[in-house]
């Protein structure tokens, strides 16, 4: 499962206030593996989880119209003394 980077916005500013944090990862994954992912990976207990798919913008190249692909985002509420470190993204 691939992680895009947490996108900051003032919604997700007002939300880490709650403990929730925010990320957008493929469509294809459910809920459970998402869950199961976050847990291992940050050592942290999700108590709720909340996701919405978002439809991919169109593109055009020349006379033939496409898309990018689809991904879901994910609202992800920690228990109470837990949380995740901000993601860094590597310099090159």
């Amino acid at each position: 499962m691939e992680s895009n980077m947490q996108y900051l916005q003032t919604k997700v500013i007002r939300l880490l206030g709650k403990n929730q944090y925010t990320s957008n990862v493929e469509s294809g994954s459910t809920r459970t593996e998402i869950k199961h992912w976050v847990e291992l990976f940050f050592g942290v207990k999700v108590i709720a989880m909340n996701s919405h798919r978002l439809p991919g913008k169109g593109r055009r190249m020349g006379p033939i119209m496409g898309h990018t692909m689809h991904y879901r985002r994910m609202i992800i509420t920690l228990q109470p003394g837990y949380s995740i470190p901000p993601l860094r993204k590597k310099r090159t």
